[in-house]
C-alpha cells in the first residue's frame, strides 16, 4: 500500500466525525485508488479546521509507522532494514571494583543513549546474600550478575538462574573462560603481595615458613571471589590441598576479610606477607605504599571474572547490549584501562609476569561447598 495523501486523511477525519472512521490501511472503494473526500465546508474557519485536523492525522500515521518500522512496516516503510531498539533500563548486581565499573558503565551509555544503567555493588559474600533474599522474595531483582570469580557464579548457574546467551564477539573469549551462560570479562591473578623492606618469598609455601610466622594474612573465601578461587586451586594442586592452609595456620597466620584488606593490612606493615590481587597490589604501589609483589613460582593463580544474565531479566535486550559492550574491543579497553588484564588477546592490558595456572572450575564448582566447609575447619567464619 502507498503512503497516505492529504486527500485520504481528509477522507478519515470526515469519517471520523461521522462517527464511522475509516480503517487505517483501507483503500477507498470503487475502481479509484486515490482517496475521495467531502465537498469543501463554505466557512473559511471550518476549511482550515478540516484541514489541521487532517495534518495531525498525517502526523498520528507517520509517528505508527515509525513504532512500526522495525517489524511491519507502513507503506513505503516496509522496505527499510530493520534497526536494534535502543536499550532501556539495565539492572546490576557486581562485586567489580567501582573503579571498573564506572568507566565500563559511563562508556555503555555513551554508546547507547538514552539508556540507564543501575547498579548495587558489594563484596561477593553481600552480593550472595542479596540474591538470596531477592529470591526469598519472589525472584532476583537484578538483570546481570557480574562477579568476581566463576566458582561464585557456578552455583547459580547450576540452579539454572541463568539464561544463555552468545555474545556478539563471543569468538574474541578463549574457551576457558567462558561456559554458554558465563562469560569471561577480565582476568585477575592471585599473587603475593610483601612489605618492600622483606625478603621476597618465592612461592606459596614461603608464607609458611619462620620468617613469616605469626605475618601472613589471608582474605576469607566465604567473604572475597579472590580467596574463593585461590581455595579452589590450591585445595586441588599437588603438594597442597587443605593441608597447605593449615600449615598456615600453624605458622600463625590471620584470617582477614577482602583482598584489599589484606593489601592494606601489609601497607600498614601489621603482616609482612599475604595473599592479593595483581591489580590491587600494583594500585597501591603506585599510590606509594611500601609493598611488592611476587608472582609465586608455582604460577599465579588465575581465573577469569564473568557476566552472566538472570533468566528473569526484565530487560532482556538491555541486558544483552550490556554484555556485547563489556566483552567488544571499546568495553575491553576500558577494563584493561583501570588495571585489569583483558579476557582478550587482541586488546592490550597489563602483561602476566610469570606463569599463569587455573584448575577446572566447573569440577571444583561441585565441590564448592564442602571445600569451604574443610576450610572452615581451619580457619573459622
Amino acid at each position: 500500500m502507498g503512503e497516505p495523501s492529504l486527500a485520504l486523511a481528509l477522507r478519515q477525519v470526515d469519517a471520523a466525525s461521522a462517527g464511522q472512521p475509516e480503517a487505517l490501511y483501507r483503500a477507498p472503494a470503487g475502481g479509484d485508488q486515490r482517496a475521495r473526500s467531502a465537498p469543501w465546508p463554505d466557512d473559511p474557519r471550518q476549511r482550515q479546521a478540516r484541514v489541521l485536523a487532517a495534518v495531525a492525522w498525517l502526523s498520528r500515521w507517520a509517528s505508527l509507522c515509525l513504532l512500526l518500522a522495525l517489524g511491519v512496516g507502513c507503506g513505503g516503510l516496509a522496505t527499510a532494514p530493520a534497526t536494534s531498539a535502543a536499550p532501556g533500563t539495565v539492572r546490576i548486581y557486581t562485586s567489580v571494583v567501582q573503579t571498573t565499573v564506572d568507566p565500563v558503565v559511563s562508556g555503555f551509555q555513551a554508546a547507547h543513549p538514552g539508556s540507564k544503567v543501575q547498579v548495587f555493588r558489594a563484596p561477593t559474600g553481600e552480593i550472595n546474600a542479596r540474591i538470596a533474599a531477592d529470591r526469598r522474595a519472589g525472584q532476583v531483582k537484578a538483570d546481570i550478575l557480574w562477579g568476581t570469580d566463576p566458582l561464585s557464579s557456578f552455583q547459580y548457574d547450576q540452579q539454572s538462574l541463568f539464561a544463555d546467551y552468545k555474545p556478539k564477539d563471543a569468538g574474541a573469549v578463549p574457551a576457558a573462560y567462558h561456559t554458554g551462560t558465563l562469560w569471561g570479562t577480565r582476568l585477575l591473578n592471585v599473587v603475593i603481595v610483601y612489605r618492600s623492606n622483606q625478603t621476597a618469598p618465592s612461592g606459596w609455601h614461603d608464607l609458611a615458613s619462620p620468617e613469616f610466622k605469626n605475618a601472613v594474612a589471608l582474605p576469607d573465601p566465604g567473604f572475597a571471589g579472590g580467596a574463593l578461587a585461590a581455595l579452589g586451586y590450591l585445595s586441588q594442586a599437588p603438594g597442597f590441598g587443605i593441608d597447605y592452609y593449615r600449615s598456615l595456620k600453624n605458622n600463625g597466620a590471620v584470617q582477614l576479610r577482602a583482598m584489599g584488606d589484606v593489601t592494606t593490612g601489609v601497607a600498614e606493615a601489621r603482616y609482612k606477607a599475604g595473599m592479593g590481587l595483581d591489580n590491587d597490589i600494583r594500585t597501591a604501589i603506585a599510590k606509594g605504599s611500601p609493598l611488592k609483589l611476587a608472582w609465586p613460582v608455582e604460577g599465579a593463580i588465575t581465573f577469569y571474572s564473568p557476566i552472566s544474565i538472570f533468566r528473569t531479566a526484565a530487560d532482556a535486550t538491555a541486558a544483552r547490549a550490556f554484555v556485547d559492550f563489556v566483552i567488544s574491543r571499546q568495553g575491553q579497553q576500558l577494563i584493561a584501562g583501570s588495571g585489569w588484564q583483558p579476557v582478550r588477546a587482541d586488546v592490550k592490558g597489563p602483561a602476566p609476569l610469570g606463569a599463569q595456572v587455573s584448575p577446572d572450575w566447573t569440577a571444583i564448582a561441585r565441590r564448592q561447598s564442602e571445600l569451604i566447609a574443610a576450610y572452615r575447619g581451619v580457619f573459622p567464619g
